[in-house]
C-alpha cells in the first residue's frame, strides 16, 4: 500500500505563469544589459578622456618669411624642451590629408588650405598645462593656438553621463515593471483561489502563513526567470565581444568579460523583489478582506 502524499496548496505549474515567467525574464534581461551598457559607457569615456588628456594640439600661423612646415617644425622644437612634454611632432600635410580623407574625399584635398599642426604628447605623470605651452610658444616668437582638448573631454564626460543615466534608468524601469507584474499576478492568483484562502482561514491559518505560500511561489518563479534573463544577457554580451574583437561590436561601447559578473546577483534580486511584492500585495488584500467581513 503506497503512502499518500498530499500535493502543494498552490500548484507548482500553471498556464498563466508562463506569461509571467516570460515578462520577468525579459525585464531581467533588459536590466542586466542596461547595467552592462552603463559600465561599457563609463569605460569608453574613461579611455577617451585618458587619450585626449595625454595629448594637445597646437595650430601654428607662419610668419611672412617662412612656410607653414617651417613654422610647425620650429614650434615642435620649442615644445620638445618644455617640462611635462614627452614628445612634439609637426604633422605633415600628407598625414593631415590622410586623416581628412574619410570625410572629405580625394577631390578637394589638394586645393584645401590645411592648418599647420603640431601634435604634443604630454607626460602622463606631470603633464604640461596649456598656459605653459602657450607661454613658451609666445616667448619663441610663434603665433600659435593651443588646444588641450578640455572642451572635448567635457563633451565626452557629459555624453558618458547621459549614457549611464539612460542605462541605469532602463534597469530601474525594468525592475519597477517586474514588481508591477508580480503584484498583478499575485492579485490574480489570490482571486482565483479565494475559496481556498477562505477555507485556510476557517481552519486557523494565519495571514502570514497564507502570504508565505504566495511569497515562496512567486519568489521561486522570479528566481528562475531572473536566471534565464541573466543568462540571455550574458549570451548577448559574449556574442558582441566575440563578434567585434577586444573592443566589442563597436569601440563606442567596449564591453568586457568582467561585465558578466553583473548578471550574478540578478536571480537573487529578482526573487527578493518578487517575494516582497507578493507578500505586501497578499497581506494587503487579506487585511482588506478581513475588514470587509468585519463590517459585514
Amino acid at each position: 500500500m503506497s503512502a499518500y502524499r498530499p500535493g502543494p496548496l498552490l500548484p507548482t505549474r500553471e498556464g498563466r505563469d508562463i506569461a509571467l515567467f516570460a515578462v520577468v525574464a525579459i525585464l531581467c534581461f533588459l536590466s542586466v544589459f542596461g547595467a552592462m551598457a552603463a559600465a561599457a559607457a563609463d569605460r569608453a569615456a574613461a579611455g577617451w578622456s585618458r587619450t585626449m588628456a595625454a595629448e594637445a594640439t597646437v595650430q601654428v600661423n607662419p610668419r611672412p618669411d617662412e612656410t607653414g612646415d617651417q613654422a610647425a617644425a620650429r614650434a615642435a622644437e620649442v615644445l620638445a624642451g618644455i617640462p611635462g612634454v614627452s614628445e612634439a611632432e609637426a604633422l605633415p600635410r600628407a598625414e593631415a590629408e590622410r586623416l581628412l580623407r574619410p570625410w572629405l574625399g580625394d577631390a578637394i584635398l589638394p586645393d584645401l588650405p590645411l592648418p599647420h599642426l603640431v601634435v604634443v604628447r604630454l607626460d602622463a605623470a606631470q603633464p604640461a598645462e596649456a598656459q605653459s605651452i602657450s607661454r613658451a610658444l609666445a616667448e619663441a616668437g610663434l603665433d600659435a593656438r593651443v588646444d588641450d582638448h578640455s572642451v572635448w573631454r567635457s563633451d565626452v564626460r557629459r555624453a558618458a553621463l547621459t549614457a549611464k543615466v539612460a542605462a541605469i534608468s532602463l534597469a530601474a524601469l525594468a525592475a519597477v515593471a517586474a514588481s508591477a507584474s508580480v503584484v498583478f499576478a499575485s492579485r490574480a492568483a489570490l482571486e482565483a483561489r479565494r475559496e481556498m484562502v477562505e477555507t485556510l482561514s476557517l481552519v486557523g491559518a494565519t495571514n502570514r502563513f497564507i502570504a508565505h505560500l504566495f511569497q515562496s511561489r512567486f519568489a521561486w518563479l522570479a528566481a528562475v526567470a531572473g536566471a534565464a534573463g541573466a543568462l540571455a544577457g550574458c549570451a548577448v554580451l559574449a556574442g558582441l565581444i566575440l563578434t567585434g574583437g577586444d573592443q566589442g561590436l563597436t569601440p563606442a561601447l567596449p564591453f568586457d568579460w568582467s561585465d558578466l559578473m553583473m548578471a550574478a546577483p540578478v536571480p537573487v534580486l529578482a526573487a527578493g523583489l518578487a517575494a516582497l511584492a507578493a507578500r505586501l500585495t497578499v497581506t494587503r488584500l487579506l487585511h482588506a478582506a478581513f475588514r470587509s467581513e468585519t463590517r459585514g
